[in-house]
């Protein structure tokens, strides 16, 4: 799908006369002028004057499309079409009840393609990048054989199975995250306004201090020096680590096997990536994609790059004739279980089965890792802001024990 670009919703603001003869004004969201006219003529409005105006950004944060959406829409057209309701038909009801602009505007573009003979499968293939090669080839599979409602089914079920797996990933990554920020942030508190309070209450003391005491009381005037330096650093150092993503191919490389070393989290991704490839694969394979197409589908669809280059290397072994489950083996990132699951059902010709199993085992491992996420991290998290936090707080207390004992 090279030269596809993502169509934008814009604002459409209007003048014109409704079917009573009064004056009117208003704006319309869509993509295109000719949709906007097209929705106010239903509505027997006669545009006089029109305009496109950029979106806001809560509008337009509030009226896109995301990924869960393209699910919903995925199950309802299978539902609708397992009952015998036509496709034209199912995608107009759909849009009807539709509360986003945007979905309204990419269903109502689908439907004007049918409606003009052409596949589904190229309507939504422009219609949206959300349709990704993945969906396309699916759907382009399901017009061939005649069972596009099975295949929605299918399209359904693996979309539901990969948001459930991605909202776990997120979950996985939050708690830590959200762990070491409020103590970074409590730490800093104390060091810039708790501190200081014993430092000016030390001075009263007129006695020498612990080296530990000293040393705290060094990084709290540092840090009130520095901290906004430091804050600086930290968000531009964040940004410029992503442009440099954004920018060089190596880095976006080392920083997603970077990814996979991180104790714990490492292991729920690397889990979550080998799971996604074996339901992809599996869901493409079983539809009658063929298996090549099926490889360079489920690298275009891997979260983690790492994990695609290891999919393309696999794909090009294959294309050389050797054995999918070899080829695998060649790339170093498959566990053993998984190779000789895929070796025997390579063998036995029951691939596509072997590989829903993998992916079964997969994301029942990340449900378990990430249920059990609190558990795992709470010895490290109490050692972790006993070190931090204790330590200050021994810091700060060590001269009034000393202080305690000459007065005894």
């Amino acid at each position: 799908m090279v030269g596809k670009t993502e169509p934008t919703l814009s604002a459409f603001h209007w003048k014109g006369v409704n079917s009573q003869g009064k004056k009117v004004s208003g704006q319309t969201l869509a993509i295109t002028e000719m949709e906007a006219r097209a929705s106010l003529k239903q509505q027997h409005i006669q545009v006089r004057k029109i305009k496109r105006r950029s979106l806001s950004t809560w509008t337009r944060l509030t009226q896109r499309i995301n990924s869960k959406d393209i699910t919903v829409l995925t199950r309802q057209l299978a539902t609708m079409l397992s009952t015998g309701i036509p496709i034209v038909h199912a995608i107009k009801l759909i849009a009807d009840n539709q509360s986003k602009a945007e979905m309204k505007s990419v269903l109502s573009q689908i439907s004007k393609g049918l409606e003009a003979g052409t596949p589904i499968s190229r309507v939504m293939q422009f219609a949206s990048r959300h349709f990704d090669s993945f969906y396309v080839d699916m759907v382009a599979t399901g017009e061939n054989s005649g069972n596009l409602a099975g295949v929605f089914q299918r399209l359904a079920d693996y979309r539901e199975k990969q948001e459930m797996l991605r909202s776990k990933v997120v979950k996985a990554l939050i708690y830590p995250v959200m762990i070491l920020l409020v103590s970074l942030g409590v730490t800093y508190l104390m060091l810039t306004t708790v501190v200081p309070e014993f430092e000016s209450m030390f001075r009263g003391f007129n006695a020498s201090l612990p080296w530990f005491t000293v040393q705290v009381l060094n990084l709290s005037r540092w840090f009130q020096e520095n901290g906004f330096l430091v804050v600086n650093l930290v968000i531009i150092s964040t940004l410029g680590l992503k442009v440099a993503r954004q920018r060089s191919f190596a880095i976006r490389l080392s920083t997603s096997r970077l990814a996979l070393t991180v104790p714990i989290i490492g292991q729920v991704i690397t889990k979550a990536s080998i799971a996604k490839f074996s339901r992809t694969l599996s869901t493409s394979f079983s539809a009658g994609i063929p298996i090549l197409s099926s490889i360079q589908t489920s690298a275009k669809t891997a979260d983690n790059l790492f994990y695609q280059q290891v999919i393309t290397s696999i794909h090009t072994d294959i294309v050389a004739g050797v054995p999918i489950h070899l080829a695998m083996r060649q790339a170093n990132a498959f566990p053993e279980m998984v190779l000789q699951m895929v070796m025997i059902g390579e063998e036995s010709g029951t691939l596509d089965d072997m590989l829903n199993r993998v992916a079964s085992i997969y994301e029942a491992e990340v449900d378990n890792t990430v249920d059990n996420l609190g558990k795992i991290l709470e010895p490290f998290i109490i050692v972790f802001l006993g070190t931090l936090v204790g330590g200050l707080v021994v810091a700060m207390y060590l001269p009034i024990f000393n202080l305690m004992t000459v007065i005894g």
